[in-house]
């Protein structure tokens, strides 16, 4: 009653086509063990509540118990010895009940030791074959029978002894280690021999260790007497430090006549009173060996090593002690001086043997000053710079683009990198007074063209007035050696006078971009420096702060803080007499100028979004979710306003970037972070389409369409109690 298991176990088979009971290890009906029945488990089984419920190859991944042992093996064949001790370990894998043993490897032991039994599940002796070992069946001071070889467990490592603690082994007291009598008789051997003549080591292989690869290096001169001239050899002596040897290269010259050597010097030990006479063979040895016996005892010599090399032949050579700056050395009777050394061997002396003064010897006179080179004037064929690449070499190259400057300033999605000003010919004549032309100056080659601007019924056709290209500084000679002077983007700014091919041009006004970018970079503008301005102010009226203070007072006789522009301009001319350009008065307007203060509307921000990026067919939203989720390492749902902006800009999302601005500030939480999920549904006009707003038109502010028309007024109000505190300080 109560059982939901019915199934039964089949416990009867075949076997070589004999029916015979194969199944006496399953369970009863619904699982469950028939009486007396005790089965047997196929793993090590761990008790509940140790470790985690993972499974065994997960939970005991890299997880081995090591066991010391050793065991007997019969030696038949020899005298000496009638069984031998070795001495193993077992390992224990616990992800897989597999064991393996292994011999560590004994020097000169004569037998192939290793992996005695491969990794794997060991089944037990008979007549438990059917089974294999657990981990019921290890501990300590016991024996275990790993096919038909007796192994005698007497210790473990501490993390097998915890392990098995855990599971709740007692274990056993570790046992002694046996030695081997064969391998005790012989240490005991090798333990009383003596050796019969003293040994004398050359050890050479702590100092190749420590220096390998390290070599000091000297720039020698050899004054060689034999020459016609007498002239210096210069050479270049390198000292290894990893076996005291030597080599020297010479530096042969240009144009020399010398022929070329490998090597002056070829690398061994450089002996200092070198050149002596020829020994006999054998006289230079190693060791030396002394006729202890001689013929004494009939025909027969005993040999010894002499630690005292009596009679032995001393030579000294040069060693890293011995060079040193200003230092002659023998080299096989050429008398060579040692003038500089590189950093590494500066370093080696200052560390070793604290040696400071490395002041170089000087052995040559130095060069005779080298040539201007000068150059041909132009011969008004070609470019300058062309014309000149044809003075360079004997085969003409073309000149050199600054490749950098141009991938930098080049355009790239709304930076165009184009100075656009609107300009007017300075002329006597009626007819060209009127006439409005747009400078455009590109910053990634420094070109200019112009347009003049069409306008109807004049009689002036419009359209392109100067083709691109760079333009030179007018009052400059046409045929001279040295290059022209061009224009650049720092002569162009709002009330400069420039001459293009003798045209005279007013710059009278410049685009946004031009402002803001020249803004930007006011350390190559001086003109759109707000520091420097204010500085040339403040030089020029600090003399005169309170009468300054008075007139600017006046001017706003209703005390709002604000005036108009035109009247700041006329009181800014006024104070400085004309020394300051219209650019100047225009950054100090634009920077104390009133900003627009207005609260833009959520649906029209996202409207307007959404319309330019269905005009653009931008589709990947859900990439765009992706990437703003992965950043969320947190996954808390929000990002920092830069790193969405970053992302945004690196999808290359066609929307201004001063309207994703906007959007991204108004999907922020109270702590600053953007809502991310809210901005992606927001954008994606696919399943959030909002509808276009159509009593609201706002022209969209491109840079390309702009008409060349000056506005109004570049600002609406500016505030002058800030630019007065700027320049005189606060008023008590």
């Amino acid at each position: 009653i109560g059982k939901e298991k019915f199934h039964k176990s089949q416990h009867w088979g075949y076997c070589n086509n004999v029916a015979m009971l194969v199944g006496e290890d399953k369970p009863g009906i619904g699982g469950e063990p028939l009486p007396g029945q005790k089965l047997k488990p196929k793993y090590s089984v761990f008790p509940e509540g140790i470790g985690s419920d993972a499974p065994a190859w997960v939970a005991f991944d890299k997880q081995v118990l090591s066991f010391d042992a050793y065991f007997e093996e019969e030696v038949p064949d020899k005298n000496q010895e009638l069984y031998r001790i070795r001495h193993c370990k077992i390992y224990f894998y616990l992800e897989d009940d597999t064991i393996q043993v292994i011999e560590p490897q004994v020097k000169n032991s004569g037998i192939s030791q290793g992996t005695i039994v491969r990794r794997h599940r060991i089944p037990l002796p008979p007549p438990h074959e059917d089974q294999f070992y657990t981990i019921d069946h290890f501990n300590i001071n016991i024996e275990v029978i790993l096919y038909a070889r007796r192994y005698k467990i007497i210790d473990c490592d501490q993390f097998t002894k915890n392990f098995l603690r855990k599971m709740g082994v007692r274990l056993n007291p570790p046992a002694g280690r046996p030695d081997d009598p064969y391998t005790k008789e012989r240490q005991k051997i090798l333990d009383s021999m003596k050796p019969l003549r003293p040994y004398e080591r050359i050890d050479t292989l702590k100092q190749f260790l420590e220096h390998n690869g390290h070599i000091l290096r000297f720039f020698c001169v050899w004054d060689d007497p034999e020459s016609m001239f007498r002239d210096p050899r210069e050479l270049v002596l390198r000292y290894y430090l990893s076996d005291d040897t030597i080599d020297i290269k010479e530096i042969i010259p240009v144009n020399s006549g010398r022929d070329v050597v490998p090597l002056f010097l070829r690398r061994d030990k450089l002996p200092k009173n070198a050149p002596t006479g020829l020994y006999q063979p054998g006289t230079i040895t190693s060791r030396t060996v002394l006729n202890v016996f001689g013929k004494l005892v009939g025909n027969r010599s005993r040999y010894i090593l002499d630690n005292r090399k009596t009679g032995a032949v001393h030579q000294e050579f040069y060693r890293d002690s011995d060079l040193k700056i200003g230092a002659v050395i023998n080299v096989w009777g050429r008398k060579i001086m040692l003038c500089d050394c590189d950093e590494f061997t500066k370093e080696y002396y200052r560390t070793k043997y604290g040696i400071e003064d490395f002041t170089p010897v000087s052995y040559k006179a130095p060069p005779p000053p080298k040539p201007e080179k000068t150059f041909p004037p132009y011969t008004g064929f070609g470019s300058e710079e062309d014309s000149l690449c044809s003075c360079m070499g004997l085969l003409p190259k073309p000149p050199q683009k600054d490749f950098k400057k141009f991938m930098e300033k080049d355009r790239s999605g709304m930076e165009s990198n184009i100075l656009r000003f609107l300009a007017k010919l300075v002329t006597d004549s009626p007819i060209d007074t009127d006439r409005k032309f747009i400078i455009s100056y590109f910053l990634s080659d420094d070109t200019i063209s112009v347009f003049e601007h069409i306008q109807r019924n004049t009689g002036i056709l419009g359209g392109k007035f100067l083709e691109r290209g760079r333009i030179k500084k007018p009052g400059q000679e046409l045929f001279k050696s040295e290059p022209s002077e061009y224009f650049k983007a720092q002569n162009l700014f709002v009330g400069a006078r420039v001459c293009f091919h003798g045209h005279n041009f007013l710059l009278v006004d410049a685009d946004e971009y031009t402002f803001n970018y020249m803004e930007k970079h006011a350390n190559e503008f001086s003109v759109a420096d707000v520091g420097v301005i204010l500085k040339k102010l403040k030089d020029i009226a600090e003399s005169r702060s309170r009468e300054v203070r008075q007139v600017f007072a006046a001017s706003d006789p209703e005390h709002t803080k604000v005036i108009e522009y035109d009247p700041f301009r006329n009181l800014i001319v006024s104070i400085t007499d004309g020394a300051f350009s219209e650019h100047e008065i225009m950054t100090l307007g634009r920077y104390y100028s009133v900003k627009d203060e207005y609260e833009m509307d959520l649906h029209f921000l996202l409207s307007v979004a959404q319309e330019q990026l269905k005009k653009n067919s931008f589709e990947n939203f859900e990439q765009l979710s992706a990437v703003l989720t992965y950043n969320d390492r947190e996954k808390c749902g929000v990002l920092p306003h830069e790193m969405c902006r970053t992302i945004c800009k690196s999808f290359k999302l066609p929307v201004a970037d001063d309207d994703l601005q906007a959007l991204l500030t108004m999907f922020e939480d109270d702590h600053k972070q953007v809502e991310y999920k809210k901005f992606v549904d927001g954008l994606n006009w696919r399943e959030n389409q909002i509808p276009a707003f159509q009593t609201i038109k706002v022209p969209l502010k491109n840079e390309d369409d702009w008409s060349g028309q000056p506005p109004s007024l570049p600002v609406k109000g500016i505030k002058y109690l800030p630019l007065l505190d700027d320049l005189f300080g606060k008023e008590e």
